[in-house]
């Protein structure tokens, strides 16, 4: 039997678990939502073309209207002007859609203060207990506001200040994107950056520095938590949209039990 081959039979008989992480994606979905003058992204909608009817008596299809960061996705580098000579989302090498990913779990942390920020302190810490960040991998960060995600004032929790969601402060994201191996991160907020991120130096970090380093973000992840701290494989195939910044993606997690 091949490797490919005993995979697919581990997949088959429960001996590797896959998780879906992807947010079902809706005219619900939640979405960025940007001050005035800044322009938005439109909410997910599908058009019919025909319904086993006259348009088309023997199939259903639809037009597709969305944005390219809507509900679960993908940054590509030249998704932020620090990465405008980057990647596109066509352009990510087939090789980085899979990769290894380990969590941080600071959900306790999320849960009493919304506008809790990653510091470099708690990263270093976790890899004193876990061992190394994978080089060329995911670090998926939990924070538990998936579990908000049906509602879209309360995902994105704002108030007349701007939105209040936990990220990753400035230097750890400078320092997550020039001093680790890491492919990217992974988030289940709106956005890899904070609600507060907007008033930080540089704004946005984790978009400023991480794309800006030729490194990738997933967005509104789900079911983190079933995952192991180390150990799990995450499959994120965004489509390949020519000169694209980023890309709806069904995100899978392979996990051996």
């Amino acid at each position: 039997m091949s490797v490919l081959q005993s995979f697919v039979a581990s997949v088959r008989s429960g001996a590797i678990e896959v998780i879906d992480l992807t947010a079902p994606l809706t005219s619900e979905t939640p979405i960025l939502q940007l001050p005035e003058p800044f322009g938005n992204t439109i909410p997910f909608r599908l058009e019919e073309i025909s319904r086993y009817d006259d348009r088309g008596p023997a199939w259903y299809w639809n037009d597709i209207h969305t944005g390219e960061h809507s509900g679960t996705h993908f940054d590509a580098p030249v998704h932020w002007i620090t990465g405008r000579d980057g990647e596109d989302v066509a352009q990510v090498p087939p090789r980085s859609l899979i990769a290894p990913a380990v969590v941080l779990d600071c959900s306790e942390e999320a849960a009493k203060d919304p506008d809790f920020l990653l510091q470099i302190d708690h990263v270093k810490e976790w890899e004193r207990a876990n061992g190394p960040l994978p080089e060329g991998g995911w670090l998926l960060y939990r924070t538990g506001w998936d579990a908000r995600s049906a509602d879209q004032a309360a995902f994105l929790n704002a108030d007349e200040t701007g939105p209040h969601t936990p990220g990753i402060s400035a230097e750890c994201a400078s320092w997550l994107a020039s001093e680790t191996p890491i492919l990217g991160i992974g988030v289940e907020t709106v956005g890899t950056d904070a609600g507060a991120a907007h008033s930080f130096d540089p704004a946005f970090p984790c978009h400023s520095f991480l794309l800006g380093a030729g490194k990738y973000g997933l967005t509104q992840l789900r079911n983190i938590d079933r995952l192991p701290v180390t150990g799990a494989v995450v499959v994120a195939p965004p489509l390949p949209i020519v000169g694209g910044s980023g890309s709806p993606v069904r995100v899978l997690a392979l996990v051996e039990r």
